[in-house]
């Protein structure tokens, strides 16, 4: 199984006539990267880390079987969609349950949160490798095997653009639903394995958090993450952390933050776990409880719910800002949009 082509992160969407053959825009989805394998009766689908992901959605696998024609390798993402008809948006959480050891999780979850498969590439048809033809061409491949799948199926090509300024509108607007950014293709070039040849233009934002505690590296050495809390009606919620520290960061910090550690009468540090998981069953997920006295500036892309969607990245600590004006009204929220019109 190929490697998925890979893309690099860019400021701002690029002009259609920066390269050589102009560029290709689509939305970028937020799911698991996949590569769907379907030979006659036969399905497969694998990570982007060439893990399968097969058993954990069966229905996927039916839909492929019943309205995917012929044999072909797609390039896509597994999605979950959640709310209400008319103002749907995507569901991470509920994608990121489904992948589930045990067989009647699995069977539940594939009747209450289905998923979905949007198709953005082309690798194979038949026994015809295309992945070194253009983009344009596998394109226009791709459309018609899609043509003939039944309205309603869970399976979707995603939509494109040659317009840069309505890649940019798509870039704001289509946030609200769920979605992570835009990608550029170069419409002249093959599929590349492995390699960054596409840009993905991402959300990126501040905002600053009141620093809750720590967990120790893996290593046993230095401060492994830093966990992060804002604050709503006066109560304080965990809502992510941050880590990739140097190793001699990760020491300092130690140091650093020893006179915030919160300890008993006796003097010891007092104990403190995050909440468990289904993935952090087996964890260690105790941490060093810090007194929330401290403030950092901190990147972000989206905030889901309660929680940070992914890692964030220091910026800069904030000794002038007092930390129960961190509250979670701060953040910048996208303005709802529907998922439903995005696909459809």
């Amino acid at each position: 199984m190929l490697d998925p082509m890979l893309a690099k992160a860019v400021k701002a969407v690029p002009a259609a006539d920066a390269v050589e053959g102009g560029y290709s825009y689509e939305p970028k989805w937020d799911g698991f990267r996949c590569i769907v394998r379907k030979d006659g009766d036969d399905v497969e689908l694998i990570s982007r880390g060439k893990k399968p992901l097969t058993r954990y959605f069966p229905e996927l696998v039916e839909a492929i079987r019943d309205h995917l024609p012929g044999s072909a390798v797609v390039d896509g993402e597994i999605v979950v969609r959640s709310g209400e008809p008319g103002a749907q948006r995507l569901d991470w959480e509920a994608l990121g349950q489904r992948i589930h050891p045990a067989e009647s999780r699995i069977t539940k979850l594939s009747v209450e949160t289905p998923a979905e498969l949007i198709a953005f590439d082309l690798l194979a048809v038949g026994d015809e490798d295309v992945t070194g033809s253009p983009f344009a061409r596998r394109r226009e491949r791709l459309e018609a095997l899609f043509a003939t799948i039944s309205k309603g199926a869970p399976l979707h090509l995603t939509r494109v653009t040659r317009d840069a300024d309505e890649a940019t509108d798509w870039f704001t607007r289509f946030e609200g639903a769920g979605l992570d950014g835009v990608v550029a293709k170069a419409l002249a070039s093959p599929y590349s394995p492995g390699k960054r040849t596409m840009l993905k233009i991402k959300h990126k934002r501040t905002a600053e958090a009141v620093v809750t505690g720590y967990r120790v590296h893996k290593s046993g050495q230095g401060v492994g993450s830093l966990l992060l809390g804002l604050f709503h009606e006066g109560q304080l919620f965990n809502v992510g952390g941050i880590a990739a520290f140097t190793a001699a960061r990760r020491l300092e910090l130690v140091e650093e933050l020893e006179p915030l550690v919160r300890r008993d009468a006796d003097g010891q540090v007092e104990h403190a776990e995050t909440d468990r998981s289904r993935f952090s069953s087996a964890k260690d997920v105790s941490f060093v409880p810090l007194r929330p006295e401290r403030v950092v500036e901190v990147a972000f892309d989206q905030l889901e719910g309660w929680r940070f969607r992914h890692t964030v990245q220091f910026l800069r600590w904030r000794p002038d800002r007092d930390p129960e004006s961190c509250t979670l009204d701060q953040i910048d929220r996208a303005a709802a949009y529907d998922l439903g019109a995005v696909l459809d």
